[in-house]
């Protein structure tokens, strides 16, 4: 989510909405005359609940959709289940701390830094908009680069931006990102070297971080671990794809949701992995779009989100018990404990 002052003025958007104007979206196929919403759960196959839903869901939020679903089926293969525009380079917004936590994580991986190494939290570093540290009101903290990242995660934090590009430099994160085969997803250096936006990405490069992450091919087993941990837990972003599933089910969902807005209107992105009951990957979703309305509500009311919302519980509903053979990875959290102080 934005600081709407300092990013509206400083992304520069000219030239590079130019060469992200929306192209026309490819043709769906129409739902049935008179179908109803409701029917997102019909007695369909998964494959055909996913993308009946989709239609629906984002023909009613309105706005331009760049999307990817992908899913395990029966035979334990990944299948893709819908690309929607999946190649179209966009402006990822908060979307793209994940990319930025890969980059921080591959340096702890490669011994240049760790998790408990500490740095100072000065006044001069607080950028508002989304996030908990700006609202501490005074600063002289000293955090360990796993509390930024938690922060970064969980609750979107832009100050923990700003503390990642003090460890590892605009340029480098982009070169982290190209070696890992990432063609498209980059992080927009400034003249700090220490600072940047948030940059780009595309829903198939989103898809394929997020299911290498899942399947521990991404990062070492303990920045896996570290990583799907924060995206999972329950007192993440609940607006969009895991409104309305329990606790329990909640915690099957690794998310991350980012929103802003430029001259053609809102952003709304939400983009995670469901996992089944035993822990193995059997979903990725990607759902990015733009050219929304409602650009100053960013709560669960905004039309963009109700979808993401919808389709959540769809997408979960057709992973089911979980069938995966053995030898998938497999990532798990403790169960959600309430603990009254003492």
């Amino acid at each position: 989510m934005p600081d709407k002052v300092s990013r509206r003025v400083a992304l520069g958007l000219g030239a590079a909405t130019a060469a992200l104007v929306a192209a026309p979206r490819p043709a769906l196929a129409a739902p049935a005359p008179g179908a109803d919403p409701a029917a997102d759960h019909a007695p369909l196959d998964p494959t055909q609940r996913i993308r009946q839903a989709y239609r629906t869901r984002t023909r009613q939020a309105g706005g331009v959709w760049h999307s990817h679903v992908a899913r395990v089926d029966a035979t334990g293969a990944l299948r893709t289940v819908l690309a929607d525009d999946a190649d179209r380079v966009t402006h990822g917004y908060s979307v793209q701390k994940l990319a930025v936590a890969v980059a921080v994580l591959d340096a702890i991986d490669r011994g240049q830094l760790r998790l408990d190494q500490r740095l100072d939290l000065t006044a001069d570093i607080i950028l508002g908009g989304s996030g908990l540290y700006h609202l501490q009101t005074v600063w002289g903290d000293e955090v360990t680069v796993a509390n930024f990242l938690t922060a970064m995660l969980l609750v979107s934090d832009n100050t923990a931006v700003r503390m990642c590009g003090r460890v590892v430099p605009a340029l480098e994160i982009n070169e982290i990102l190209a070696a890992k085969g990432f063609t498209h997803t980059r992080v927009e250096p400034v003249a700090n070297p220490y600072r940047f936006f948030l940059g780009v990405t595309t829903p198939r490069e989103t898809h394929d971080l997020l299911w290498r992450l899942a399947n521990g091919t991404l990062l070492s087993v303990g920045s896996t671990t570290f990583l799907l941990g924060v995206l999972r837990w329950i007192n993440g972003y609940h607006d969009g794809i895991r409104r309305d599933m329990s606790s329990a089910e909640r915690s099957r969902v690794a998310t991350k949701y980012g929103a802003d807005y430029d001259e053609r209107g809102a952003a709304r992105h939400e983009v995670g992995i469901v996992f089944d009951q035993t822990g193995a990957p059997a979903l990725t979703y990607a759902f990015f779009a733009d050219t929304l309305g409602d650009r100053d509500n960013y709560g669960g009311t905004h039309p963009a989100v109700r979808a993401h919302a919808h389709l959540g519980r769809v997408l979960f509903d057709t992973v089911g018990a979980g069938t995966a053979p053995a030898g998938v990875s497999r990532h798990t959290v403790a169960p959600f404990r309430p603990v009254d102080g003492g």
